[in-house]
């Protein structure tokens, strides 16, 4: 997957360049507490532990272990300073929404159980970003948490709400294909782009992407790409931000897509979200979005 645009926008789609959905577990021996790392606990591995581990059985690896992240790749590790109002943050917004909508047992069951944390981005040699990725399920990466602030943390502008939007981004695209992975969607969503779908949407700019009918140049990439961007674009953006997205497509597309049947095109799949989360999983999305919004509006204001 290739990135040649550096903007906010196209960032939101780098996240996902690296992402991965095989099978294979991660090494087991590396958890803590398991026979991998060990060291003397301290307030950061205690308040993991209270805060994540015993409620949703999630662990969280933050100690540098090169061997759990691709050997090709120069990283840096996480700045402790940033290790628990990250993780506070992922809580706050990614976690208790959920929780409050479909209850803890849900969490338990279908969160990842292990996060490894990275201090930079990850640069690929083909000019893209990784600032997350999943694999089969039980992992996810995070990167650029050196980066991160929040409204709470010190020396934070508002100019720094790209960053938080583009991990969440990350969390709820990776967290759909879960879902997804776990219960298929509606097999009449990928006919409604049929087609149109990509390898080189790296070289497509978001706003042609609109155009064309998809909420994300990467939902171009595959139709389960272009489900999960639409799960994560709707509940980052909230029912008014999706409505402005949709709205701002006022122009035909490179490829003869007007902008009737582009809006068109989103609308359809917007219902085929909804319905798949009730139908699948009796999640109200509505209930859903409108507590995920007000999260995420929460850490940026």
């Amino acid at each position: 997957m290739h990135m040649k645009h550096i903007t906010i926008s196209l960032l939101l789609l780098a996240l996902f360049a690296g992402c991965r959905k095989d099978d294979k577990p991660g090494n087991v021996g590396d958890i803590p507490g398991l026979g991998g790392d060990t060291w003397v606990p301290g307030p950061i591995d205690i308040w993991i532990k209270d805060s994540l581990t015993k409620s949703l059985n999630i662990a969280v690896k933050y100690k540098w272990d090169q061997g759990e992240l691709a050997p090709y790749q120069t990283l840096v590790p996480p700045r402790e300073d940033k290790i628990i109002p990250v993780l506070s943050t992922i809580r706050r917004a990614w976690i208790k929404p959920y929780t409050e909508e479909v209850g803890e047992l849900f969490m338990k069951k279908y969160t990842p159980k292990f996060f490894v944390l990275v201090g930079s981005a990850s640069y690929n040699i083909d000019g893209t970003i990784t600032l997350g990725q999943a694999e089969g399920g039980r992992t996810i990466e995070l990167y650029a948490l050196n980066d991160f602030r929040v409204s709470w943390m010190p020396g934070y502008q508002p100019t720094d709400s790209p960053n938080v939007k583009m991990m969440f981004h990350t969390i709820h695209h990776e967290f759909a294909h879960i879902m997804n992975q776990t219960l298929n969607y509606q097999v009449e969503y990928k006919r409604i782009s049929v087609g149109q779908y990509t390898s080189n949407w790296n070289n497509i700019s978001d706003e042609e992407a609109n155009r064309r009918g998809f909420v994300t140049a990467y939902s171009m990439a595959a139709p389960d790409e272009d489900f999960v961007e639409m799960v994560a674009m709707m509940l980052m953006e909230g029912k008014d931000g999706f409505d402005r997205l949709v709205n701002s497509i006022t122009e035909t597309a490179e490829d003869g897509t007007t902008p009737e049947q582009a809006k068109a095109r989103i609308r359809q799949k917007q219902a085929l979200v909804v319905d798949y989360y009730r139908t699948s999983w009796g999640i109200n999305f509505s209930n859903l979005q409108l507590r995920t919004r007000a999260a995420l509006v929460g850490l940026i204001k």
